[in-house]
């Protein structure tokens, strides 16, 4: 890797999906105060609503979650539209 063309702050980080709780370490420059322990080493964490391994893409899955209701109401007004 060239010297100098990253960050000063650019650190292990671990990045934890808070949907299914999995976890993956790889090298960022975002900012946290928390810290996870990971693999017997203490990181900081950064905290992502879906990953990978949560995401219906990747797992196969073809169900959506959808907490605030969004698709459900776009189906009611204009599912009607498409038969």
């Amino acid at each position: 890797m060239k010297k100098g063309i990253h960050p000063e702050n650019y650190r292990p980080v671990v990045f934890r999906d808070m949907s299914n709780g999995d976890m993956f370490l790889t090298r960022s420059t975002c900012k946290t105060t928390e810290t996870v322990e990971f693999e017997g080493e203490t990181y900081p964490v950064v905290k992502v609503e879906i990953s990978n391994t949560s995401h219906p893409f990747y797992t196969g899955k073809k169900t959506l979650v959808d907490t605030a209701g969004r698709v459900d109401r776009f189906k009611s007004r204009y599912g009607k539209l498409t038969k």
